[in-house]
């Protein structure tokens, strides 16, 4: 499957330039066309300074003024993505266009998602007035029914994709990410499957060995090769999984998410929490 359509959530903070810009390389490289979606949604730190106001028994007009100046600081901050992607546009050749929906992200999103290839996004996204101890992002991922594609705060490189490290235990989550991931695969420089205690998670079981999954991805003309990486503490995976892949100077960390579909925010796997919670190169997944 080509990616033709991609989503990039952009909102009110400097992360969603970075995020902007990195989907536009991604789509550029692709040949795909690209959705910037902000929802004109308050922040949380724009909710606070409402609920301050009224809780400090401001005017109806006190409250009317800081109303007005939050929608203006929102038309400032769409109007700032606009020319952004209106230069990407002009400068790359991009099809590309940015919607300004109004409405709560935790509902416009997933929807405006499942119409698109791939989902990109940040880690620390608002969470929306019925949140609760789980993120925006870990409701993306378990919701909607697309792969996401994580973009950390800080940190990130100038490049998405060129170099992919995929998490690879042989497992239902990890098999499926890798799928879903192949377009990226298959147009990236060079793949790198990484095996964490492949002993115990691959060979014990009655499949091929974990090395196998190498030849499957060069049928599909990728350059790919593979390490294992023996005696990990089950608590320490997602670190070294983000170590080998920084060492290797990947941009893309390909991963299965683990979780359970009806008690997801009680029970996400403890290896996609750490993946996702202390990013430092973009990660990939799906459910």
């Amino acid at each position: 499957m080509a990616l033709k359509d991609l989503l990039v959530y952009v909102d009110q903070t400097e992360n969603s330039f970075v995020r902007l810009r990195l989907a536009a390389d991604l789509a550029i490289r692709h040949g795909s066309h690209l959705t910037a979606l902000c929802v004109r949604e308050w922040s949380r730190e724009q909710l606070d300074w409402r609920k301050s106001a009224e809780l400090g028994l401001v005017s109806a007009a006190g409250l009317h003024s800081l109303d007005q100046r939050v929608e203006a600081s929102i038309d400032a901050a769409v109007e700032h993505l606009q020319s952004t992607l209106t230069a990407l546009t002009r400068e790359h050749g991009l099809q590309a266009e940015l919607r300004a929906i109004d409405g709560v992200a935790a509902v416009v999103v997933p929807q405006y998602a499942r119409y698109a290839d791939l989902c990109i996004l940040g880690r620390d996204e608002p969470q929306g007035p019925a949140s609760v101890t789980y993120t925006f992002s870990e409701q993306l991922l378990f919701v909607t029914g697309r792969p996401m594609l994580f973009i950390p705060p800080q940190g990130s490189s100038a490049t998405l994709g060129r170099h992919i490290a995929v998490a690879w235990n042989s497992s239902r989550p990890s098999a499926r990410s890798l799928n879903d991931a192949m377009p990226l695969i298959e147009r990236a420089e060079r793949t790198t499957i990484l095996m964490i205690n492949p002993s115990g998670l691959i060979d014990s079981n009655a499949g091929p060995p974990g090395e196998q999954i190498v030849e499957h991805l060069k049928r599909h003309g990728a350059v790919a090769d593979a390490i294992r990486v023996e005696n990990v503490p089950h608590g320490e995976i997602a670190a070294r999984l983000r170590a080998e892949a920084h060492a290797l100077g990947a941009d893309l960390i390909v991963a299965g998410a683990f979780g359970h579909p009806r008690l997801w925010e009680k029970m996400l796997g403890g290896v996609t929490h750490d993946l996702l919670a202390h990013m430092r190169q973009p990660v990939f997944m799906s459910y």
